[in-house]
C-alpha cells in the first residue's frame, strides 16, 4: 500500500513547515543501518541520525529485542505511586555515566520538557530557600526547545521563536562565545557574561547553556575555557548551572557528555534525543542530592511536575539496551574516525566561493554558507545524489550514525560539495 502523500500535504503539519506552501516530503517505507528506503525504492544514506537521535542507525537488533521483550510485559504504567525495573536500571546507568554529583533522576517525555523541568527545579530550589529568583541567564544563538520556558532561554532575536518574544519571560542574554573550540583562548571572552552576573546575580536562578556546541542556533563550537569560566562564576555568585546536553550527550562531541571537555559538573543536566537510540521519545533531567533535598523541604514538599508518560517502561527498556550497546561499543574510536574523515572529506568545501567556513567536532560536520539555502531545492538535489541531509538557514551539516562506513561518509561529503558547488 502506497503512502498517501497528497493527504499528507493537505492535512499533516510537519516541523517548521507552511501549510500553504509546504516543503516536499519524501515517503520512507523502511530503514536499516544507515539507509533510508523511499517508496520508489531509492535508498538514501542518512547524514542526520534523524536529528541526532539514531546513534546506531535503524533496525538495531539489540534495541528491537528490548522493545519486543518489554511489550510482552507492559508497554506503560503510570509512574505516580508505581515503579518498574526498566526505570530503576536506567536511573542507575544515568547516574553512573553523567558528570559526578548528579544523583537524582527525573524522567520525562522529550528534550524540551526536560528543559522545562530543569528551569522549574531551579526556580523551586530558590523558593524553598526563601530566596525566590525569577530570571535565567544564557548566551545568544542558543537553542533549548520549542515549549514556552525553553523558548524563553532561546535567543529571541532573529530566531525561530522571535514571534513569541512579547509573550515570554524576559531573560538575560550574554553575547555568544567568540573563541572557537580549537583556537587559543581569549581571556576577554567572558567579560560581558561576567558583568551580567555581577549586576544581576541576586535575581538569577541559574545559567543555562549548551556545553561546547550550540546546536540548532547555529552549530557553533566554542572553547572549553568558556564553560570552565561559567562554572567558576556560578560558584562565586552562588548560582545554579544547567547544562543542556540533549544534542551533545552520548558521545557526539568526542566525550560522553560535552561538559567533560571542560572537566566540570553542572548542578542540573538535561539529556534526551539519543537516549533511546532514536526509537522513541524519552528524556531525563538529573540534579544533585542537595538541590533535590532542598526542594523537598520547601513549602510544596514535592517537586511540582509529573508527565503522564513519565518513566514509560517501553522507552526505558530501549534506553537501557541503547546505553549498554554504546558502552560496549568502541564509540570513542568510531567518533575519532568520523571526525578525521569529516575533516578530510569536507575540506574541499572551504575552497568554494559560496562557503564561509567549514568546521568539525567529533561526529559533527558543518559547512556554513554566506547566504541561506533554498531548502526545497537543496533537499531535492541531495535526494537525487542518494543522501538525506536537512539544511537550515546558512548551514549544511551532518551528524551521521556511529556505524557509518567510510564509503558512505565520503558519499555524504561529496554530495555536499557537489550541491553547494552547483548552487
Amino acid at each position: 500500500m502506497s503512502i498517501d502523500l497528497q493527504f499528507d500535504t493537505q492535512h499533516l503539519w510537519h516541523p517548521y513547515t507552511s501549510m500553504t506552501e509546504p516543503l516536499p516530503c519524501y515517503g520512507v517505507v523502511s530503514a536499516d543501518k544507515c539507509l533510508l528506503t523511499l517508496e520508489n525504492g531509492k535508498q538514501l544514506i542518512d547524514g542526520m541520525s534523524s536529528w541526532w537521535a539514531c546513534l546506531f542507525g535503524y533496525n538495531v537488533e539489540e534495541l528491537n529485542t528490548a522493545a519486543k521483550q518489554q511489550l510482552d510485559k507492559m508497554s506503560h504504567v503510570m509512574f505516580g505511586g508505581l515503579t518498574h525495573q526498566p526505570a530503576v536500571d536506567l536511573a542507575k546507568k544515568l547516574v553512573s555515566i553523567t558528570p559526578v554529583g548528579l544523583e537524582k533522576v527525573f524522567l520525562s517525555d522529550s528534550g524540551s520538557v526536560s528543559v522545562e523541568v530543569a528551569l522549574k527545579m531551579a526556580l523551586q530550589y530558590w523558593h524553598a530557600l526563601d530566596k525566590p529568583k525569577s530570571q535565567f541567564l544564557t548566551i545568544r544563538n542558543g537553542y533549548h526547545g520549542d515549549t514556552f520556558g525553553a523558548m524563553s532561554v532561546t535567543d529571541p532575536e532573529g530566531s525561530m521563536h522571535e514571534l513569541y518574544h512579547n509573550f515570554l519571560p524576559r531573560q538575560l542574554f550574554a553575547p555568544q562565545p567568540k573563541t572557537p573550540f580549537d583556537q587559543p583562548w581569549d581571556t576577554h571572552d567572558l567579560d560581558m557574561l561576567s558583568q551580567l552576573v555581577k549586576d544581576n546575580h541576586a535575581n538569577i536562578a541559574a545559567i543555562i547553556l549548551e556545553p561546547i556546541v550550540q546546536g540548532a542556533g547555529g552549530m557553533h563550537f566554542y572553547h572549553s575555557n568558556y564553560l570552565q569560566g561559567v562554572r567558576t562564576l556560578c560558584d562565586q555568585y552562588d548560582l545554579l548551572l544547567i547544562a543542556d546536553e540533549i544534542a551533545t550527550g552520548f558521545g557526539r562531541t568526542g566525550k560522553l557528555f560535552a561538559c567533560e571537555h571542560a572537566n566540570i559538573s553542572p548542578d542540573i543536566i538535561c539529556i534526551g534525543k539519543a537516549i533511546t537510540g532514536g526509537y522513541m521519545s524519552l528524556a531525563a533531567t538529573l540534579t544533585t542530592n542537595h538541590i533535590a533535598e532542598t526542594i523537598s523541604r520547601g513549602k510544596a514538599g514535592v517537586f511540582m511536575h509529573g508527565p503522564t508518560f513519565m518513566g514509560n517502561p517501553l522507552a526505558c527498556a530501549v534506553a537501557n539496551a541503547n546505553i549498554e550497546k554504546l558502552l560496549s561499543f568502541d564509540w570513542q574510536g568510531a567518533v575519532v574516525k568520523i571526525e578525521s574523515d569529516l575533516k578530510g572529506y569536507l575540506a574541499p568545501c572551504a575552497e568554494l566561493a559560496q562557503v564561509k567556513s567549514v568546521r568539525v567536532l567529533g561526529a559533527i560536520g558543518v559547512v556554513q554558507l554566506h547566504e541561506p539555502v533554498d531548502v526545497a531545492t537543496v533537499q531535492k538535489k541531495f535526494v537525487e545524489h542518494g543522501v538525506w541531509i536537512r539544511p537550515f538557514g546558512k548551514l549544511i551539516y551532518i551528524m551521521p550514525p556511529y556505524i557509518i562506513s567510510r564509503t558512505q561518509l565520503q558519499h555524504l561529503c561529496a554530495a555536499i560539495f557537489t550541491v553547494v558547488n552547483e548552487s
